[in-house]
């Protein structure tokens, strides 16, 4: 009789998993970077950087009329970083990297509970930074809308860390982890309607960063940071246009804008010709109030740059950006591709030798797709000009004359049960 129940329980979850969707997948993508000035100018008597790093990632999702929910654990691992017969992981980088439930309330409604990725049009924004071995996420409840071709998201975060028990006991709401424009508290709303060749969102956006009086230790609320603007897409045959216009105010920030406009035409069957500029404010010292924009939580390896001068984890609260670049894609077979974009960048603002000029990057990317796995290779290498020496603080004269970049990744993405 006993077995009789336990073959009567195993069919009934067999049943509720064929009614239902479970999805189980991983991910495996390791990488080797030559880095001889990527990210910044590298010294002549300074060794370049070569490693390797691997991201591997496993991905559970269960899909009901009533709700789907998503599991996502990931490591980053650096090949060398453990000794031998190591009893734990020095690196400590084994984390839950998404931990959703999407809940169904009916009418198009829904909401999104727990820790997510949260990506919006061109990721300027907000964005998965994907590239970034570790990726992007956010602890965040959000209310979906969507009906037809228009979806609106309501989000809302509130961060806190429980390392101080005292604090914990006392109801405490100091939130302790600063960097990377780390939030206490968020609040958007995001709205988008597309329409056939057209698509125009909005994004309404407030941070609030904890703020500490003049000691540096007391914690004494919130510094509020509100972030406004749209993005607007047109495609129409060989044509496409893409727009980005935001503003940023808050406290000790004022005026401060990033506008961008990208335009792509495929010349031929195979040939995507493209060009654009991107303007973001910097700081002016004439005031007391900021009025440098940054770009927060979006892919910012994407812009300004693969070798990641600009906005990734650097230059904020500095002089801005004029970004002008052209790009051209082909496409050498069903298979792979072939991508060469030059950027010349400059300050908005002037340094304090009046210079603006900063460089040009020449960035390089092949991709080639197998069966069951993909590899891509990129070499990008920084012309600088006097302008980037003196933001970068290091000396023309004991700069390496190259100053490159070089990558190879794998990505094999296996399906273990669909």
């Amino acid at each position: 009789m006993k077995k009789q129940y336990l073959v009567i329980g195993i069919l009934t979850l067999v049943v509720q998993f064929v009614q239902a969707q479970f999805v189980l997948d991983g991910e495996f993508r390791p990488r080797t970077e030559y880095r001889n000035g990527f990210g910044g100018l590298i010294s002549d008597v300074a060794d370049p950087g070569f490693g390797v790093s691997t991201r591997i990632r496993l991905n559970a999702g269960y899909n009901v009329d009533a709700y789907k929910f998503y599991v996502s654990f990931q490591d980053v691992m650096v090949w060398g970083e453990n000794r031998q017969i190591l009893p734990y992981d020095q690196n400590n980088s084994f984390a839950v990297f998404q931990a959703w439930a999407d809940i169904n309330l009916g009418e198009g409604f829904s909401t999104k509970l727990g820790r997510q990725v949260i990506s919006y049009d061109d990721q300027r924004i907000f964005g998965g930074l994907d590239w970034a071995q570790q990726g992007r996420n956010h602890d965040a409840a959000l209310l979906k809308y969507s009906k037809g071709k228009f979806v609106a998201d309501f989000g809302l975060a509130f961060n806190q860390d429980y390392s101080n028990p005292t604090g914990f006991q006392s109801v405490s709401t100091v939130y302790e982890t600063t960097g990377y424009f780390s939030y206490k508290t968020m609040q958007y709303l995001y709205l988008k309607h597309t329409w056939d060749n057209f698509s125009g969102s909005l994004l309404v956006l407030n941070n609030g960063f904890q703020k500490y009086e003049t000691d540096n230790v007391t914690p004494d609320g919130v510094n509020n940071l509100q972030t406004f603007g749209t993005h607007i897409e047109y495609k129409k045959e060989s044509l496409g246009v893409g727009v980005n216009a935001f503003l940023q105010m808050g406290d000790n920030v004022i005026g401060a804008y990033l506008l961008g406009f990208d335009v792509t035409y495929k010349v031929a069957p195979k040939v995507v010709l493209g060009a654009g500029f991107e303007i973001i404010s910097g700081n002016d010292d004439e005031t007391s109030d900021s009025e440098a924009f940054f770009p927060l939580y979006g892919t910012n390896h994407k812009f300004n740059g693969f070798m990641d001068y600009f906005y990734v984890g650097n230059h904020a609260n500095d002089i801005g950006l004029v970004d002008l670049h052209v790009s051209a894609n082909f496409i050498l077979s069903e298979t792979s591709n072939f991508t060469v974009k030059a950027l010349n960048f400059g300050g908005e603002q002037a340094l304090t030798s009046g210079e603006k000029l900063l460089g040009t990057e020449i960035d390089l990317v092949f991709s080639k797709k197998f069966k069951g796995y993909s590899l891509l290779l990129g070499y990008s290498q920084m012309f600088p000009s006097n302008g980037m020496y003196e933001l970068k603080n290091v000396a023309e004269n004991v700069a390496a004359d190259m100053q490159n970049w070089g990558w190879a990744m794998l990505v094999i993405k296996p399906k273990f049960l669909n």
